[in-house]
């Protein structure tokens, strides 16, 4: 019986061979039977599929394997009792179970199978010598088999693989469920792609749900001509989208920690939100061995001495920063305005197409080569984990994505003050780009599949063979050949995830930063956000490789990107009033002008004071944690007395003997 508690077994991961021209006679001898071999001595079920070009090893772990497997991690899994303790498989039915009734969390399994697979070394007393397709390779005593085959080129690629069944049910409750609109099946979701990913969906569903007020009061200030009112109903509408979007924030807050509460996570997994990469596990930081040295032999400089690491790390960041802050101010900063202004000088229509391209090309190439520079200056820094890394990099990239989209509107905006060039500035940004990334977003994997099929089969051709011989028959063929869900920036730190949340938190500024300007932009990105969550469904599902799953289970330093920009939005949104209510120029302080300016102060202490009011986890998660730590404290402590009553009788027994 495998994890899941069926019958048939279900292959959970993949290891890719070349196909062989010359054929071992000895199983002994040859690499991939003995592959195989090792694979069933740790106790995973193995299918062999012969590819086009390739072959393939499917394994499947039993519950008895990802046990022993996660015992030997020391996972701490949630109990019944609310605490969280070491996994041991004699005591399965003490610990809860994940909402598909499976033991394991797909990144429980994960690391499981990462640990086996990568766990295979020779425990001979003597090397041995194994041949591939003519090749010989050298096996040395206590050397890691997958990472020798890996090196040898032997191991093209290992991966995790769709779970054929639980994803075409997701694909008939998800992502091609329309008439849901922004309901989604969450659980289902976390049991079959972890955390990380189920947070993003559920933020998404939200905040799109969340839009549908500020949509139609925006539709409402468009359709109806309030004529020399609209002086009062613009502040007004103002008023109510900056209150919407700090509820909003705050009462995500309170839905992430009901979801984590709702999901069997464990505390430990939750506090190092590390990221699991095959074959290795994402280092979490670790003090130098210098250090550790002089602790050992003289512990009285001890706190000096990681005080003075600690703050060495912090300087080391803020100098990352303050250079990637000066690469933007320096350098992209009059690009982006340069074109700002030739966009406005400039009469032709096809002049500026023009340079629209040309202006989109090369800012490809600026952002690409300040992510480049992000990562190499994020790997010197001493965070705590990967998660932390990855934050460190949403911070410098989100810097160059914010000058890129917004400078070139605040100086149409505040500069120019021309309103008909900025509100055809936003419809562009709105409509065009966020269905031509919609569209790129979805199509360019497919043609990469696409071609890589193709690459296959003309490879096959050319030696002569038949075409129709070559069809992709294996499930587990096709999912190698599909694109990996990896960032367009920083893949070593991020997945896909990134270039999602990007995505969001752009629209997010966009019309926040210029409802005053544009009111109906609430009502397109809603429209945008309805298909954004079932095409990214479908992505997920029919065109990308499973990821590999993430343990964080918050959106991490996005949210902080989110309240940065209802910052941005209360003093953008203030300037256009300003800019609206004093036509002439002129800035005198007369009522409505003043007005306006209190307004902003009085906003800003209501983002600052809201959080006191709306607390970020509910009452139920607060109680049930309270209830779990009492059962747990009074176990604990009826244990305790047993064993100090259980020794005080055998020391009187020791008396009486004596």
């Amino acid at each position: 019986m495998n994890e899941h508690g069926n019958e048939e077994p279900v292959f959970e991961f993949g290891v890719v061979i070349p196909r062989r021209v010359v054929q071992e006679k000895d199983e002994s001898w040859d690499c991939a039977s003995v592959l195989v071999k090792e694979f069933e001595k740790m106790g995973f079920i193995v299918e062999r599929v012969v590819g086009i070009a390739d072959e393939f090893i499917k394994l499947a772990a039993p519950l008895e394997t990802l046990g022993r497997a996660a015992a030997e991690l020391q996972i701490k899994k949630r109990t019944l009792i609310g605490m969280d303790l070491q996994f041991e498989v004699e005591e399965v039915e003490a610990f809860v179970k994940q909402p598909d009734g499976s033991v394991f969390s797909w990144c429980e399994r994960f690391q499981c199978y990462c640990h086996l697979i990568y766990g295979i070394v020779n425990n001979s007393k003597s090397a041995k010598t194994l041949k591939f397709d003519g090749k010989e390779i050298h096996w040395e005593i206590g050397e890691n088999l997958l990472q020798k085959l890996e090196s040898e080129n032997i191991v093209k690629q290992v991966f995790p693989l769709h779970d054929e069944k639980k994803r075409k049910k997701l694909l008939r409750s998800w992502a091609l469920h329309w008439w849901d609109l922004t309901n989604q099946p969450i659980d289902e979701i976390y049991s079959y792609y972890g955390a990380k990913i189920a947070i993003y969906f559920a933020f998404l569903g939200m905040f799109t749900r969340w839009l549908l007020f500020p949509a139609a009061c925006g539709l409402t200030l468009q359709l109806i001509d309030f004529g020399s009112l609209r002086l009062v109903v613009l502040p007004a509408f103002f008023i109510i989208v900056i209150l919407w979007a700090i509820m909003f924030s705050q009462f995500w807050k309170r839905k992430n920690s009901a979801l984590l509460a709702r999901w069997p996570i464990s505390s430990a997994v939750a506090a190092d939100q590390g990221y699991k990469i095959l074959g290795r596990k994402a280092s979490s930081w670790q003090p130098p061995m210098e250090l550790l040295k002089v602790f050992e032999s003289d512990r009285a400089k001890e706190k000096e001495i990681f005080h003075r690491h600690e703050w060495l790390g912090r300087l080391m960041r803020f100098r990352n920063d303050a250079i990637i802050i000066f690469g933007i101010i320096c350098l992209q900063l009059p690009f982006e305005l340069a074109y700002a202004h030739l966009y406005e000088v400039l009469g032709s229509d096809l002049i500026k197409f023009g340079l629209t391209a040309v202006y989109l090309f090369a800012i490809q190439y600026i952002t690409k080569i300040g992510g480049k520079v992000s990562v190499k200056l994020i790997m010197n820094e001493n965070n705590e984990n990967t998660e932390k890394r990855a934050d460190s990099l949403v911070y410098k990239v989100f810097g160059l994505y914010f000058m890129q989209t917004y400078i070139g509107i605040f100086y149409h905006a505040l500069l120019h003050r021309n309103f008909s060039t900025l509100r055809q500035v936003l419809i562009q940004r709105l409509l065009l780009s966020e269905v031509l990334e919609n569209l790129l977003e979805n199509s360019l994997p497919y043609l990469k599949y696409s071609y890589k099929k193709y690459r296959v089969r003309h490879k096959k051709n050319e030696k002569g063979e038949a075409r129709e011989k070559f069809q992709f028959t294996s499930r587990v063929e096709k999912e190698y050949l599909k694109p990996s869900y990896s960032a367009s920036i920083g893949e070593e730190l991020e997945d896909g995830l990134f270039d999602d949340f990007l995505e969001l938190a752009l629209q997010f500024g966009m019309i926040m930063m210029f409802a005053c300007a544009f009111p109906p932009a609430f009502a397109f990105a809603a429209v945008n956000n309805v298909m954004e969550i079932r095409t990214d469904a479908l992505k997920l599902l029919a065109i990308l490789r499973r990821p590999v799953p993430r343990a964080a289970a918050t959106v991490g330093a996005w949210l902080n990107i989110f309240q940065f920009l209802i910052l941005m939005s209360i003093c953008t949104n203030c300037a256009l009033l300003v800019w609206l209510y004093d036509e002439e120029g002129k800035w005198k302080i007369e009522p409505g002008l003043a007005a306006i300016l209190i307004m902003e102060h009085v906003l800003l202490l209501i983002k600052f004071g809201f959080s006191r009011f709306v607390p970020e986890e509910p009452a139920w998660v607060r109680a049930n944690r309270v209830k779990h730590t009492t059962q747990a404290q009074d176990i604990c402590s009826k244990k305790l007395l047993r064993s100090i009553s259980g020794g005080e009788k055998t020391l009187m027994e020791e008396k009486k003997l004596e």
